[in-house]
Parts: structure tokens; sequence; C-alpha cells
């Protein structure tokens, strides 16, 4: 057989291949997606009828939430940008939206890139394992909302203070993807890369660990993106502003329709970031199809 005749013979085999895998994704997606909007539809049947029998103030039905969804994103605000004194139109919830991104982003950025590094770090060096494994041991059971005073001591009532606090949050989660994606690295497979010259720890990690370890560091990235959500809203307690405090206030006064709203805001924006996230993921870990 020609060398032309097996490439045509593993094109056309690979190319059935995947035309019966995208089947099977299409009648899998159809079912699930299915699946998904029934549970979604009965979701809001039960909430809906398990309000009829409540006051707004207890339990807000799904049509007075959209209401004040809808309110909330139409009600006319000033965004102010910081540390440049510009003022901007804009609506309410956008406002809310954006005061929460100025310490979600950063302190998601922060806590990330540290986590990640320190990971990589103590999981490929024993050395600096043995040094600070006594300290992560004592610092890791700390929750995140534990450091508020130090964060209002050291930053102040401001938006750093709220970003030390997502940061800290962030930190662990990737700290330990991290650690545990160089932890499995095979020692076959780098005694492999040791054998077709790589002889250096910095090559190796960077072309060898951290392309094995890519897996379980995405995981963890894509794991604090939601989980920094959740320290957000007390967080937000430092600064007084953003989607997390008005949650709470809201809450406070009794208005848990506007309360319930600004939960959807942030169940919204995560399925958009999570969503983004996987189309990266999966390009990053395309290697491995």
């Amino acid at each position: 057989m020609s060398n032309d005749e097996v490439g045509a013979g593993v094109t056309l085999s690979e190319t059935e291949a995947d035309e019966r895998l995208l089947d099977r994704l299409a009648g899998f997606s159809s079912e699930q997606t299915g699946l998904a909007v029934a549970g979604f539809v009965g979701f809001l049947a039960v909430w809906y009828v398990a309000a009829l029998f409540q006051p707004t103030y207890l339990l807000p039905s799904p049509v007075e939430v959209l209401a004040a969804f809808v309110v909330e994103l139409t009600a006319p605000a000033t965004l102010s940008i910081p540390f440049t004194g510009v003022e901007l139109p804009a609506t309410r919830l956008l406002v809310k939206l954006i005061q929460s991104l100025y310490h979600y982003v950063p302190g998601l950025l922060i806590g990330t890139s540290l986590g990640v590094f320190a990971g990589v770090a103590m999981g490929w060096n024993t050395r600096v394992d043995s040094v600070f494994t006594p300290v992560t041991r004592l610092l890791r059971p700390i929750p995140p909302l534990a450091w508020i005073g130090f964060a209002v001591i050291w930053l102040g009532v401001n938006h750093q203070g709220a970003t030390f606090i997502v940061a800290i949050g962030s930190f662990w989660i990737n700290f330990y993807s991290a650690y545990g994606g160089v932890e499995g690295v095979s020692e076959d497979l780098k005694e492999v890369a040791a054998t077709l010259g790589v002889d250096d720890d910095w090559t190796m990690i960077r072309k060898v660990v951290i392309p094995a370890a890519s897996p379980s560091i995405m995981t963890g990235i894509r794991t604090s993106i939601g989980q920094c959500w959740m320290i957000v809203v007390a967080a937000e307690l430092i600064v007084g502003v953003g989607v997390g405090y008005e949650i709470l206030n809201t809450a406070q006064n009794l208005a848990m329709d506007v309360s319930v709203a600004y939960m959807l805001v942030i169940s919204i924006v995560f399925l958009v970031s999570d969503g983004l996230f996987r189309r990266v993921e999966r390009r990053v870990l395309e290697w491995r199809a």
C-alpha cells in the first residue's frame, strides 16, 4: 500500500470517527438540554406555588424578582471611575456590578497568580515544601473572612481591603490545586524528559511539569472564579458598595425581591465567566485530545 493510500485511509477513519463522536454528542446534548429545561421549569413552578402562601418579605415570587431585576437594570445612576474623578451615566445594577468587579477581578488575579506560583514551587522542590508546609498548615484553616479586621487596619475601608479578602480565598484554592497537580506528575514522565536532554529544573518545570499539571491548575482557577463571588458578598461589608453589599443591605430592609434579584446577577455573571473560561480551558488543554 502506498503512502498516499495509507494517508487517505487514516484520514477517512479519523473523519468517520469524528462524525460518530459528533452524532453521539448531539444526541447527548439534546437529551440533557431537555432534562435541564424540565428541571428549571419545575424549580420555578415549585418556587411560584410556595410564594403564593408567603408575603413578599419572606419569599418573593419569580415574577416579583423579575420585576425588581428590571427596575434595577433600568434605574438611572452615575458610575464614578476611581482615581480619575470621571463620572459616567449608567444604571443602578450596572454600577453595583462594576463596583464589585473593582475588587473581585484584582483579588482573583493576585490570589490565583500567587497560589499557582507557591503550589508549583512547593510541589516541585522538597526543601521549599519542608520550609513552608508548617506555615501553610497553620494558616490554611483560617477562613478569608477572619482577615477582615486586618484588611480594614492595614488597607482601610476601601476596595483594596475587599481585594485582600478575595485574594486570600483565591490563593488557597489555586495553591492546593497546583500543589496536587505538580505532586501527581509521573516520575516516568520526568525520566523520559531527562533522557531527551532536559537537564535543569527550570526547563523541566516549564516544558514538562506545568503542562502535565495544567488540568489540575485549570480546575483550581475555574473553581476560584466561582468561590470568590461567594467571598465578595461578605468582603463588601468593608466597602459598603457592590452586588454583595446590596444583597445583604436589601435583605436587612426586607426588600427580598431586590435581594434575590442581585443574587441572580451573581449567578448570571458566574455562568458567563465560567462559560468563557471553559472555552479557554479547552484550548489550553487541547493537546490531551
